[in-house]
C-alpha cells in the first residue's frame, strides 16, 4: 500500500462559470449561472457568487432564476471549455504518464509514476507549481488534493476549494474520515445513504464500528466489503491513464414537447449526424445503435439494434435510428430524444449494407435539391443569437450576446484583457454583426510567458514564491492531519 501522498486530484474551481468570468470583464465578481436557458434547462455550473444564494449544479434553471434573478444566465460554450481543458490536461501529463481525466475540469494524477514526487515534500512542490502554471496559462484557478489514495485525494481537493491545496498526511486518514457523513465515500449515493441512515449509520466512523459483516448483511457482499474498506481508509484503486469508452451518444431536451411525427424523425436524423461526428472524432466505430425517447409523461423508452459489423457511416446510423423510431409510439408528444452507438471498436467493417445505405442517402439528397418556383415567396429565417456566445461587429469589434428577442440583439463589447465594455443593441439582421470564435483567456505573446497584463504581477509573485525545495514547516498543519492551503 502506498504511504506517501503522491496521488493528486485536481478540480478546477466553478470551471464553466469561472471561464465565462475570465472571458467577460463585466461579469467578474458577479453571480454567473451557466446552463440550459429554456423552461426545462438545468444549471451546469454556478459561480461562487451565485452559490452563496443556494444555486448549484443540476438545479432547475427556473429555480435558480428565482433565487438569483439578477445573475448573468449564459448558454455553455463547450468548445471553448474543451480548449482550456486541453491546456490543463497537457500540464498534468507533463507531470506523469498516469493521468485519469474524470471530466473536462477534473483528473487524478499519479505523481510517483512520473518520477515527479516520491514523498510529501516533493508532492507538495509539484502541486504548488501546477497551480501556478494553470493560473499563468489559463487565468483560472484549480484546487488540488494530495493523498496516498484516490478517494482521499478527492476529499482533500474538496476541502481545498476554492483555489487551495490540502495534503492528507499518511497515518491521519482514519481520524479525518471518522466524523464525516457516509455520503463522502465513493459509491454512497442517496439510496445507499438512506439505507445506512435507517440502520442508524450516519458517519464513516459508525460504518467502521458496525463491522464488515453487518455491512455485507445490509448492502450485499460486493458493496459491503468495498464500503467497509473505504471507511477504513483503504483504497487500492490505481490511476488509470486510458479509460475505455463504452458508448458515444448525444441527446436533446426540448423546451416544448414535439408532437409532429415528421419533426421527430428529422430530429432523430440530426442527432444521428451529431453522434457520428463525435464517433469519428474519437476514431471509433460501433455495432449497436441506440435510440432514447422520453415522452410527455416522463416515461423513457430505449430501443437498440445490433449491426453485422462496426460502422461509422452516417447513413447506416440514420437508417437504424429511423427503424428504431418506427417501433416507438410518440403520441402525446416527445420531450427528449437521444441517439447513441455502443459496442465500440477502433476500426470500421465496410460492407454492402453500408455502401447501399450511403447510395440511398445520396439519392434522397439529390431528390430534395429542387429549385423553388419563380413565384414562390421567400420566407427569411431570423438569425439566432445565443446568450453568452461570441460575436464580432465590423465597427465595434469583439463582444458577446447579452440577450435577444423581438428582432433585436444586445451585445456587450469587451475582451478578456479589456476593461468592462459598453452595451449596444442592433437588429438581429444587422449585416455588420457576425458570430465569432472565442478569444483566448491569456493572449499568446503577452508579457510574462503569455499572461494577460493584469496577471503578470501574479505570475512573477508565484514564480518567486516557489522555492527549489520546500521545508517541512513551509505550511501550517490543520486538524485531522490535513495541511492548510497556502
Amino acid at each position: 500500500m502506498r504511504t506517501a501522498p503522491t496521488i493528486l486530484h485536481l478540480d478546477m474551481d466553478a470551471f464553466f462559470a469561472s471561464a465565462e468570468q475570465a472571458s467577460k470583464p463585466s461579469l467578474r465578481g458577479k453571480a454567473v449561472v451557466v446552463g440550459g436557458l429554456g423552461p426545462r434547462g438545468v444549471v451546469a455550473t454556478a459561480s461562487y457568487e451565485a452559490r452563496v444564494f443556494g444555486v448549484h449544479s443540476a438545479m432547475p434553471m427556473a429555480q435558480a432564476r428565482r433565487l438569483v434573478p439578477n445573475a448573468a444566465y449564459l448558454v455553455p460554450r463547450f468548445g471553448f471549455y474543451r480548449s482550456i481543458s486541453e491546456q490543463v490536461m497537457g500540464l498534468l501529463r507533463a507531470l506523469s504518464p498516469l493521468v485519469e481525466p474524470l471530466s473536462l475540469d477534473e483528473a487524478f494524477v499519479d505523481l510517483e509514476a512520473g518520477g515527479t514526487a516520491w514523498d510529501e515534500e516533493s508532492a507538495r512542490l509539484a502541486a504548488v507549481k501546477l497551480r501556478a502554471d494553470i493560473r499563468a496559462g489559463t487565468g483560472l484557478t484549480g484546487s488540488v488534493g494530495l493523498a496516498a489514495s484516490k478517494m482521499l485525494a478527492k476529499i482533500a481537493s474538496e476541502q481545498a476549494k476554492p483555489d487551495g491545496l490540502v495534503v492528507i498526511e499518511p497515518g491521519t486518514e482514519r481520524a479525518l474520515l471518522g466524523p464525516k457523513s457516509v455520503r463522502i465515500l465513493p459509491g454512497v449515493g442517496p439510496a445507499t445513504g438512506d439505507h445506512l441512515r435507517r440502520a442508524g449509520i450516519h458517519t464513516v466512523e459508525e460504518i467502521a464500528e458496525a463491522g464488515e459483516d453487518e455491512l455485507v448483511r445490509l448492502l450485499g457482499k460486493a458493496h459491503g466489503h468495498g464500503l467497509y474498506a473505504m471507511a477504513m481508509a483503504y483504497d487500492e484503486r490505481p490511476v488509470v491513464a486510458e479509460r475505455e469508452t463504452k458508448s458515444v451518444s448525444v441527446e436533446d431536451t426540448y423546451d416544448v414537447d414535439i408532437h409532429d411525427r415528421v419533426r421527430v424523425g428529422l430530429e432523430v436524423q440530426r442527432l444521428a449526424d451529431r453522434c457520428v461526428r463525435r464517433l469519428r472524432g474519437a476514431g471509433l466505430s460501433g455495432r449497436t445503435i441506440v435510440l432514447k425517447v422520453r415522452r410527455y409523461d416522463f416515461s423513457t423508452l430505449t430501443r437498440s439494434e445490433t449491426l453485422r459489423g462496426p460502422t461509422d457511416d452516417v447513413a447506416v446510423v440514420r437508417e437504424a435510428a429511423a427503424r428504431l423510431l418506427d417501433s416507438v409510439d410518440t403520441t402525446g408528444g416527445v420531450r427528449l430524444l437521444g441517439v447513441g452507438v455502443s459496442g465500440l471498436a477502433d476500426y470500421t467493417q465496410e460492407d454492402l449494407f453500408a455502401q447501399a445505405a450511403g447510395e440511398r442517402a445520396e439519392l434522397a439528397e439529390e431528390e430534395q435539391r429542387v429549385e423553388p418556383a419563380e413565384d414562390a415567396p421567400v420566407v427569411p429565417v431570423e438569425r439566432r443569437w445565443v446568450s453568452g456566445h461570441d460575436v464580432r461587429h465590423d465597427e465595434f469589434g469583439h463582444g458577446w450576446v447579452q440577450g435577444s428577442g423581438l428582432g433585436r440583439v444586445t451585445v456587450r463589447f469587451e475582451t478578456p484583457d479589456s476593461e468592462p465594455g459598453r452595451v449596444r443593441t442592433f437588429s438581429v439582421e444587422d449585416p455588420a454583426l457576425a458570430v465569432a470564435e472565442p478569444l483566448p483567456l491569456v493572449p499568446v505573446g503577452c508579457e510574462a510567458a503569455g499572461l494577460r497584463p493584469d496577471l503578470e504581477s501574479h505570475c512573477q509573485a508565484s514564480a518567486s514564491s516557489v522555492p527549489a525545495s520546500l521545508p517541512k514547516s513551509w505550511s501550517g498543519k490543520g486538524g485531522g492531519g490535513a495541511t492548510s492551503r497556502p
